[in-house]
């Protein structure tokens, strides 16, 4: 390893007019480059070619220097004067290892994740969190496995990723057909997706007792339990609950809530293990009534523990005990006056529906945007036939009212939209 490694790339970048969109990044990614990157790229080019200049321009400058600004023939003259600096470390890979990470958490630290991903990159849920967020494409991490390995690796990530990222985010949002996990390219994506990973397969943040993945059998594993997870949260599959993003994961002004994600992750699996879907589908019209409605109270329960680690569980557990006093009959203010004085959500507060916050500026901002958008979309959604509750696009299944073991037919009137889990599981 060596110190600077970044620099290079940066020049390495410039050199070839390759910002993450060029022949070489093509290659890497196998001729499919996000939009998200596409853009990203054209800003940073932008960006140098004004600032800085395009290499093409400091070539020009040495044999045709009436082309250029002057200045570009100034730097291209002196641009070799000096060398680019690097630091050897004596001793093996380790120690070359342990200098890297010492130097690069000091003037500007690597992100905490990246850290982490980078210090347990041999560890299966650092392997498929890498796999998922460039949809099995990119540097293969899962290179020393198996050529089959490795296919099983890539095929299970870009069906994860599908689920999570597509459609794409736009803000402003002018539609409710939002992805599962948010935005692909965020700096919240790379921890949103190695958390989920972690949750779903009961890794604490430590990584305590997961070994290094020799042989790429638990990174698959470790794949198939978040894709299960995955299907069930929204999905075609016939076990997937088909829970439209706008409700469980995004707040009133359409930003997208990771708390809120790992929180229904956690839950989702709970009902699961404990074989309560059908429960939930009893209750998931005031379920979701509730969530639109209360929101708030999900941010303070962040608010009281100040971290989305410590928080996502303790909503997990405002769900379960919501679903179970609604299962039992109660309605949705006495089941919310009920939990309040309980113990454990003593310090949740109620709002009057007359109390909001009071702009001070007379011009929309993007989330006002969004959330006067999401208001009146939210009116002409799409509901389920069975339990009412909200369809999203990913997540449709089309229903025999009259079940085809009892002679119904494939006629308009005798079809309707349901959820998959709700025509597959609930109702058979």
């Amino acid at each position: 390893m060596i110190d600077g490694s970044h620099r290079l790339s940066a020049l390495f970048a410039w050199v070839n007019d390759d910002y993450g969109d060029g022949q070489i990044s093509k290659h890497f990614y196998d001729g499919v480059i996000p939009d998200e990157q596409l853009e990203i790229a054209e800003e940073t080019r932008k960006l140098i070619n004004r600032k800085v200049g395009s290499y093409e321009d400091f070539r020009l400058a040495l044999t045709h220097p009436d082309k250029v600004k002057p200045e570009i023939v100034k730097y291209a003259k002196s641009l070799a004067a000096l060398a680019i600096q690097l630091q050897w470390v004596e001793g093996d890979a380790s120690k070359a290892e342990n200098s890297f990470f010492k130097i690069n958490q000091q003037a500007a630290p690597i992100d905490k994740t990246e850290l982490k991903l980078l210090e347990s990159r041999k560890k299966p849920n650092s392997i498929a969190a890498r796999a998922i967020i460039r949809s099995g494409k990119g540097h293969k991490y899962w290179s020393l496995f198996s050529k089959e390995i490795q296919a099983q690796i890539q095929e299970i990530a870009k069906e994860i990723n599908d689920i999570l990222f597509e459609p794409k985010l736009q803000t402003p949002i002018k539609t409710l057909d939002l992805p599962v996990g948010g935005k692909l390219y965020s700096a919240q994506t790379l921890p949103l997706i190695l958390d989920f990973v972690n949750i779903v397969n009961k890794i604490d943040f430590n990584n305590r007792g997961v070994d290094d993945d020799l042989t790429g059998e638990t990174t698959i594993k470790f794949l198939k339990n978040v894709r299960k997870i995955a299907y069930k949260l929204n999905s075609n599959q016939p076990s997937s609950l088909g829970l439209h993003p706008i409700v469980y994961f995004y707040s009133q002004d359409g930003r997208h809530r990771t708390v809120s994600f790992f929180a229904v992750v956690d839950f989702v699996m709970k009902l699961d293990e404990r074989k309560k879907f059908n429960d939930f589908i009893e209750v998931r019209e005031k379920f979701e009534y509730f969530l639109q409605n209360y929101d708030y109270l999900i941010k303070q329960i962040y608010e009281k523990h100040r971290d989305v680690q410590k928080s996502y569980k303790h909503i997990s557990k405002f769900f379960e005990q919501f679903l179970i006093h609604l299962k039992a009959g109660k309605t949705i203010d006495d089941t919310i006056n009920e939990i309040i004085s309980s113990h454990d959500f003593n310090y949740l507060t109620v709002r009057n529906k007359e109390q909001s916050i009071i702009s001070s500026t007379k011009e929309f901002k993007t989330n006002k945007k969004s959330e006067i958008y999401i208001k009146e979309a939210l009116l002409s959604v799409p509901r389920c036939k069975i339990c009412n509750g909200l369809i999203h696009r990913n997540s449709i299944s089309i229903d025999h009212i009259q079940r085809k073991e009892d002679g119904g037919l494939g006629t308009l009137d005798n079809g309707q939209i349901t959820h998959p889990y709700c025509n597959t599981g609930y109702k058979n």
